[in-house]
């Protein structure tokens, strides 16, 4: 079932080619579960490994790139999980 057949049939979509796959996690309702996710996660490990640096004043390019990492592997991990639960067998 393609991201389209979702729409007509009430259904979430699944997935069997990589090429469905991105229709999966852009379906409104996982996106929002995972940018959740992402959010509160990243925020946690933000304020464990980075906070200090940035509230001394004492962030740079590279700090930023790690703050941002930390926010997308949640991310990642989480559509990960989206995926694995909504894979068809062929």
């Amino acid at each position: 079932m393609s991201r389209s057949d979702s729409k007509t049939t009430g259904q979430p979509p699944t997935w069997v080619r990589w090429r469905e796959a991105p229709g999966v996690c852009l379906y409104p309702p996982n996106l929002r579960r995972t940018v959740a996710v992402a959010l509160l996660v990243g925020t946690i490990l933000f304020a464990i490994n980075q906070l200090d640096v940035v509230l001394a004043g004492r962030e740079n390019g590279a700090t930023w790139l790690k703050v941002g990492l930390t926010y997308l592997v949640p991310f990642c991990v989480s559509n990960y999980g989206v995926l694995i639960a909504t894979r068809r067998s062929r």
